[in-house]
């Protein structure tokens, strides 16, 4: 679970890239992948794509693992779903706020409410 804020940065950091966000989409269909084989479906280098899995792997989005002369990466799905719970986490907290100030809306839009910018005239305060 994502505990320290550090690592929520790390992780928005890390997605806020649209390759790098094709990179864990790539590695999510297939499983594991080599740098070489991410870089034929980008219009990027393979040294590039080697430099985005580089920061995945410090947010501990993919792992690397070594296979002979090859470096083999996956999606670590631990941080992918402890920083889904986490954005749910925060979305109820804004639902909830959102649902609080509907039913102070609403109630102030009830007839014989006076509105809250209402200001008394002489004749209601006497």
């Amino acid at each position: 679970m994502i505990e320290r804020v550090d690592e929520v940065d790390d992780v928005l950091a890390a997605l806020a890239d649209p390759t790098r966000r094709r990179l864990l989409d790539a590695l999510a269909a297939r499983g594991e992948a080599t740098a070489t084989t991410l870089a034929r479906d980008l219009p990027v280098t393979r040294q590039a794509v080697v430099k985005h899995l580089a920061v995945l792997g410090r947010a501990h989005l993919v792992a690397g693992r070594r296979s002979g002369r090859e470096v083999r990466y996956a999606v670590r799905p631990e941080r992918v779903d402890a920083t889904a719970r986490w954005m749910a986490r925060v979305a109820a907290e804004l639902d909830a706020r959102l649902a609080t100030i509907k039913r102070i809306a609403e109630a102030a839009a009830e007839p014989g409410h006076p509105p809250a910018d209402h200001q008394p005239d002489a004749q209601e305060v006497s």
